[in-house]
């Protein structure tokens, strides 16, 4: 089994939802717009003996001959785009879902992972497609809209023998996290209510979550069963530590 972080880089967000890079060794924070968030965007694909799981997809950045971003770190790191079997989404928020198709030379969206199905809760593809929010993009998701490569779940459940996913609804109201057993290992991913190393160590309450002190309580609880049960945690927001792994 592999775990591959899938770096884009470094980024401050602000109120007005908007991404600019941010070069760690030059920029200073205190030099953007006061309340700016300093995170990382950091997909990850997770080789098992039966898939190549990605979770979560980035911003969807590409080249100037329209290579995605994504697509070059895959193939840097020995995996073929057309490899990956499931994409498991979180959460549609434009950080997190860019990625998940490209354009043709027409400038039509065509799904950037053809060969896997795309796992995402029914009700959060729903608010994401009706918009009225900067945190969607409804534009970049309509290639689903009618795909049978669309796997829409409602609640917790199972994918295969060794995907699990509950809902969660701390970030946002439908927001789901996984579990990935493998080899008797427990990956566990928790997009934006387990976004750093740091916010589980500490009684964190965001402003930007749906629901704060659930997002906070779950990561305490999530941190505690993971110490017990020694889980492999992937931290989508870590600048430092992407993939940490607790002992048994």
């Amino acid at each position: 089994m592999r775990i591959i972080p899938l770096s884009e880089g470094s980024f401050t967000i602000d109120q007005g939802k908007e991404f600019i890079p941010f070069d760690t060794s030059s920029d200073q924070l205190s030099d953007r717009t006061r309340g700016s968030l300093l995170v990382e965007i950091q997909p990850f694909v997770v080789v098992t003996p039966e898939d190549v799981i990605l979770l979560d997809a980035g911003l969807g950045f590409a080249d100037d001959s329209g290579i995605l971003q994504i697509h070059q770190h895959l193939v840097s790191n020995g995996v073929n785009p057309m490899e990956v079997t499931k994409v498991l989404m979180s959460h549609l928020h434009k950080d997190h879902a860019g990625g998940m198709s490209m354009r043709d030379v027409s400038g039509n969206r065509l799904p950037a992972f053809p060969m896997a199905s795309y796992h995402v809760q029914r009700q959060e593809f729903e608010a994401a497609m009706r918009g009225g929010s900067t945190s969607y993009r409804p534009e970049s998701l309509s290639f689903l809209s009618d795909s049978d490569r669309l796997v829409l779940h409602e609640g917790d459940g199972q994918i295969g023998s060794n995907i699990r996913f509950e809902l969660s609804g701390g970030h946002s109201p439908y927001h789901q996290v996984f579990w990935i057993e493998t080899n008797g290992q427990q990956i566990f991913f928790g997009g934006d209510e387990a976004p750093q190393l740091h916010q589980m160590r500490h009684r964190f309450m965001a402003k930007y979550d749906h629901d704060g002190r659930r997002a906070m309580m779950l990561r305490q609880a999530w941190w505690e069963r993971g110490e017990a049960e020694g889980w492999t945690f992937l931290f989508y927001h870590d600048l430092k530590s992407p993939v940490v792994r607790l002992g048994a």
